[in-house]
């Protein structure tokens, strides 16, 4: 009986319904057309590109550390979770009684994106075990694999406009066989499945909170499983945030009309513009470390090192014991050389309760949101 309500397609238009006659991946619809094609090989050659310029930089913690932290705070303000460059950077060096809620949301992002990483390379399977684990570490507890179920429906601000499944053996269902879609071949193009697997996800909304967040990870995961990415660096959320009710339409029409291919050119466009800014990026950061090498070689030759430029463009917020657990130095030379960048203009210093932290003005002037 399962098996035969997933199978048999029904235009979802009412959003009071739960959508229990939702059909497996793939769809029946054309999802290879010549315009999805050419919308693939432009992002296939922006994310290689993309990808190639994120290995010129010799330690990539140095991408990891701030690139992804962007992806959380922009992933979050979807979800109207709201802070600051600022705040977050210092969060990174405060008591954790001193961070704001919205901040420590955000830093769970990170978080929970680095454990999905961190799981998927140790060999762990792309699915419902690894999801729930990330959506724990952002709701900061244990969440139950079928959290949804009835009663869960997604507001708008015209009211209720989607209700998922929530027949227990649906559920289950479309579960295991989005996993087995996400594991089960190469075909089509890893890049167009990418779409269809976000929506498919977003549409079974399998937990009670965090679908959205767990979602954008997902992606972000699945190209790293798919050999695509090397580590956590294309920050999707800032061109969903910056395209939001185009967004929310495209999935929405996908549920009722079936609009697969505007979906998923929608998708195809994320990738190769935030790989083209992440590109960017990436270039600007790698020309700052050059410029700051070259500045120290000169100017503060007696304690120039790579390893302390390194240090101080792992994020732009830099304190003495960072210095130290590096091996740099120990807290007297540590201090000596943070003041020493200060003086010729590459960091500025700021006190926040008694400690006085180091900031690298341009990196961070590079990794913060422009509208702030």
């Amino acid at each position: 009986m399962v098996n035969k309500l997933l199978k048999k397609r029904m235009a979802h238009t009412d959003p009071n319904i739960p959508y229990n006659t939702m059909p497996h991946l793939p769809p029946k619809a054309d999802i290879e057309t010549i315009r999805i094609w050419r919308a693939c090989a432009e992002a296939k050659t922006s994310l290689a590109r993309m990808r190639e310029a994120g290995r010129l930089i010799p330690n990539q913690r140095i991408l990891i550390s701030s690139i992804p932290l962007l992806e959380a705070t922009a992933s979050s303000r979807i979800e109207n979770i709201f802070t600051t460059s600022n705040a977050l950077y210092t969060a990174l060096s405060a008591p954790e009684e001193k961070i704001d809620p919205a901040t420590k949301e955000v830093l769970r992002y990170r978080e929970a994106l680095s454990v999905g990483v961190g799981e998927l390379k140790s060999g762990k399977k792309l699915g419902e075990i690894l999801l729930t684990r990330v959506c724990s570490v952002l709701l900061d507890h244990e969440v139950d694999r079928r959290g949804a179920g009835a009663g869960t429906y997604i507001k708008g601000p015209e009211g209720r406009v989607y209700t998922p499944p929530d027949d227990p053996m649906i559920l289950e269902e479309l579960i295991h066989q989005l996993e087995d879609y996400m594991n089960g071949g190469r075909e089509p193009d890893p890049l167009i499945r990418l779409a269809l697997i976000h929506y498919q996800f977003e549409a079974i909304h399998p937990f009670g909170d965090a679908n959205g967040r767990t979602g954008r990870i997902l992606n972000i995961l699945y190209l790293i499983n798919q050999n695509l990415l090397d580590i956590p660096t294309l920050y999707l959320s800032r061109y969903i945030i910056q395209h939001k009710s185009e967004y929310y339409l495209r999935l929405r029409r996908v549920t009722e009309n079936e609009e697969w291919e505007e979906w998923i050119i929608f998708m195809l466009n994320a990738v190769r513009e935030t790989a083209d800014w992440t590109y960017d990026r990436i270039q600007a950061i790698k020309s700052l470390m050059d410029e700051t090498i070259t500045a120290c070689k000169e100017r503060l030759p007696k304690i120039y090192s790579y390893d302390l430029v390194e240090e101080i463009f792992l994020q732009p917020y830099c304190k003495p014991a960072y210095l130290v657990e590096r091996g740099i130095g120990n807290r007297q030379t540590a201090m000596k050389y943070l003041k020493a960048l200060e003086e010729i203009g590459i960091l500025a210093s700021i006190r926040i309760g008694k400690e006085r932290i180091y900031v690298n003005t341009r990196l961070f002037e590079l990794l913060k949101f422009s509208d702030e």
